[in-house]
């Protein structure tokens, strides 16, 4: 999270490649415990380089399966060692692959930088 200096009201929020840096080690983590994990990957204004304060990650995973729905999966993860909030996105191998024609899915194709792959 965005920490404050001692000796200043002045609030620094993480940049780039510290939650960059993050998330691999997070994702590294993740994936050592859930096998069914085939790629992780962020989007949005970290991954585009227009971040700013007060802005949160876009995390998007995809999974071989998921028995939760859609909306209810990331209550599954634990992100709170990430230092900005984020934001889930997790889809099955077939969601995803339909996602991908959309849009939205031709966005975070553009813009993902996936860091972690099987």
């Amino acid at each position: 999270m965005p920490v404050r200096s001692s000796t200043s009201s002045v609030v620094r929020w993480p940049d780039a490649e510290t939650v960059d840096r993050a998330l691999r080690d997070w994702a590294g983590r993740v994936v050592a415990a859930r096998p069914e994990v085939r790629r992780i990957g962020y989007f949005g204004s970290y991954a585009r380089g227009d971040w700013g304060v007060g802005s949160d990650l876009d995390i998007v995973i995809v999974v071989a399966s998921a028995t939760l729905p859609f909306e209810r999966r990331p209550v599954e993860w634990d992100i709170t060692e990430l230092p900005v909030p984020a934001e889930l996105l997790i889809y099955t191998e077939d969601e995803w692959e339909s996602r991908r024609a959309t849009r939205f899915g031709a966005v975070i194709a553009q813009e993902a930088i996936w860091v972690f792959e099987r």
